[in-house]
C-alpha cells in the first residue's frame, strides 16, 4: 500500500509522514531529501545548477538510496545531515525546478515506492508520482502556523528571513503543489502531531479493511 502525503512547506508533511510510517510499520520515503541529495552532489562536483540536462544525467547515474533506518545516501556517501545545511536550503529549489530532473526523480520515487508498504511525502506525490496510491492526503496550515514551525525547525535563522523564504517557496512550488483527485484535505493548524497521525492511520485501516 502507498500512502501519499502532499502539502506546502511547514504544513507538517515530514514529521507526520515519519511518525505515520513508524506507527503503521511502513517504510518512509522523503522525496524532498532526494532533491537535496542531488543538490549536495552537484555542489560537491561544482556542477552549475542551471544545467537541467546535466543534473538529470547526474541523478540517473547516482540514484539516491535509503537504508533500513531511513538514512539518505548518494554516490556511496551518507548525506542525511549534510543535506539539511542552509546552503542546500537556498539552492535546492533551483535544482528541483528542472523538468528533466523531476522526471528522473519521479521514476526513482516510483521504483522505491513499489517495494512494499510505504508512506511517501513531498510535492506532486498524489497527483503525479503515485496517482494510484490507496490513500492520498493533503496537509495544509495557516501561514502564521507554518512560519512558526519553520522557525522552530531552523533556530539558527532569523524569523523574518524564514517567513520571507516561506513566501518565496510557496510561489516557486505552486506549480508542483496540488490537491490530487481523491485526496483528503487536513488542516493541521491547532492539531497535535498525534491528532494528525491518528486521523490518517484510521483512514489507512479503513482502506485496508
Amino acid at each position: 500500500m502507498i500512502v501519499a502525503i502532499d502539502g506546502p512547506a511547514g504544513a507538517g508533511k515530514s514529521t507526520t509522514a515519519r511518525a505515520l510510517a513508524e506507527r503503521l510499520g511502513f517504510r518512509y520515503l522523503d522525496t524532498g531529501a532526494m532533491y537535496r541529495a542531488l543538490t549536495w552532489l552537484a555542489l560537491q562536483r561544482e556542477l552549475p545548477l542551471d544545467r537541467g540536462a546535466e543534473l538529470a544525467e547526474l541523478a540517473q547515474a547516482h540514484p539516491v538510496e535509503f537504508n533500513g533506518e531511513g538514512r539518505v545516501q548518494i554516490d556511496g556517501t551518507d548525506v542525511t545531515s549534510s543535506i539539511r545545511d542552509v546552503r542546500i536550503d537556498r539552492v535546492v529549489p533551483v535544482v528541483a525546478r528542472h523538468q528533466e530532473v523531476r522526471e528522473v526523480m519521479r521514476d526513482r520515487q516510483r521504483a522505491l515506492g513499489a517495494a512494499g508498504d510505504v508512506v511517501i511525502e513531498g510535492r506532486d506525490i498524489g497527483a503525479v508520482v503515485a496517482p494510484d496510491a490507496a490513500v492520498k492526503v493533503y496537509l495544509e496550515a495557516d501561514p502564521e502556523e507554518r512560519a512558526r514551525r519553520r522557525v522552530a525547525e531552523r533556530p539558527g535563522i532569523g524569523a523574518d528571513a524564514l517567513v520571507t523564504d516561506l513566501k518565496l517557496r510557496d510561489s516557486r512550488d505552486a506549480a508542483n503543489t496540488h490537491l490530487a483527485e481523491g485526496a483528503i484535505l487536513i488542516d493541521t493548524t491547532g492539531l497535535t502531531l498525534d491528532d494528525v497521525v491518528s486521523r490518517i492511520a484510521a483512514i489507512v485501516e479503513e482502506r485496508r479493511a
